[in-house]
């Protein structure tokens, strides 16, 4: 099948506000790329340099690129940083605003096929190599793109990622809750903790109504049971002078993040002071976190770094079993409040 930009990709410059209220404007580009495995609907931001990777993101279930990234990508000091790369945000298929039903027989691809759609698109936009910021699905998604084509991942920032597959205690509880829950429910419990979803009303109101309302519900079901038919990511720790240039793992720096009541909190570190949703509710200190990241990997005339960080990095072992990651916090003065509204 070729792989075109489709003819109704459109241009427009984009009004961008931080959450200061000062505004800039950027170059946004949207676009439908037909890959083997479908069409994805991709917004870019800026326009992707040669001498330095383009910023890959990719949302969780329930979410699209906006309502899971713009409180990050609008907060004042990512916008320091993002100034100094392009943006390539990815919208899992039928999960963008206003997006059509699927008709009836629709195949949606698995995680695996997920990440194979992304080097087409990479290819048509002219994007060399790329960070990449997931959450959830995305992040177990982008993984699975770093393992197969690690020549394209430079970073991973993997928020709320779980690598195991659904074991069977875990398969048992979802049909328990599959036979007296509506997918909305699920992925709230997905998304936020049973203390959260009791006290934190605001938000919690307003991602009900997302997910309820802004995406075609067949569609929202299709990825949601993807993610939940993932297999576990499959990798190994390399053992320096034995195995380490055979070993099937991450070839990239990766930084591991969760907030500390997250339900994802048993698989990875956590954020100090936050939910579910670490991009939404502390954006500053992710902010603060990724630059710190982006200098270690040698991008450090993108940062303005005043002050100091904790912050725990996996080595190219890749990502540990959760009894091996160990559990530390992000100490970041000044963390913000939650947004009025998260996109």
């Amino acid at each position: 099948m070729s792989e075109l930009l489709s003819a109704g990709s459109s241009k427009e410059l984009g009004l961008i506000q931080n959450h200061t209220g000062s505004s800039h404007f950027t170059f946004c580009q949207e676009h439908d790329v037909e890959t083997s495995h479908g069409v994805l609907h991709v917004t870019m931001r800026g326009v992707a340099r040669g001498n330095r990777p383009t910023i890959l993101t990719f949302h969780d279930i329930g979410l699209n690129h906006k309502s899971c990234f713009n409180s990050l990508f609008n907060y004042e000091d990512m916008q320091e940083v993002t100034q100094h790369f392009s943006v390539l945000h990815v919208d899992a298929p039928g999960q963008q605003e206003n997006a059509a039903v699927f008709p009836t027989g629709y195949q949606y691809p698995n995680m695996d096929e997920l990440a194979e759609m992304l080097p087409s698109v990479l290819t048509q936009l002219q994007v060399k190599s790329v960070i990449g910021i997931g959450v959830g699905a995305g992040a177990c998604i982008l993984t699975k793109l770093a393992l197969t084509q690690p020549s394209l991942v430079e970073g991973l920032v993997l928020i709320n990622i779980d690598p195991c597959a659904k074991g069977w205690v875990d398969w048992a509880a979802s049909k328990l809750s599959g036979w007296t829950s509506n997918l909305v429910d699920i992925i709230m419990a997905h998304h936020f903790s049973t203390d959260e979803l009791t006290e934190n009303k605001e938000i919690i109101q307003t991602y009900r109504l997302h997910i309820s309302q802004d995406i075609p519900q067949e569609n929202l079901a299709m990825f949601y049971n993807s993610y939940d038919s993932r297999t576990e990511l499959q990798m190994e720790r390399p053992v320096l002078g034995l195995n380490e240039n055979t070993v099937h793992t991450l070839r990239c720096p990766a930084l591991l993040v969760v907030g500390d009541t997250s339900p994802a909190v048993d698989a990875v570190v956590s954020m100090a002071d936050c939910g579910g949703l670490p991009q939404v509710v502390q954006p500053g200190k992710l902010a603060e976190a990724f630059k710190y990241f982006v200098q270690g990997m040698g991008y450090s005339d993108c940062c303005c770094l005043p002050v100091s960080i904790n912050v725990t990095f996996s080595t190219p072992g890749g990502i540990p079993s959760s009894e091996l990651i160990p559990k530390s916090r992000f100490n970041v003065s000044n963390p913000c409040s939650p947004a009025q509204s998260p996109w």
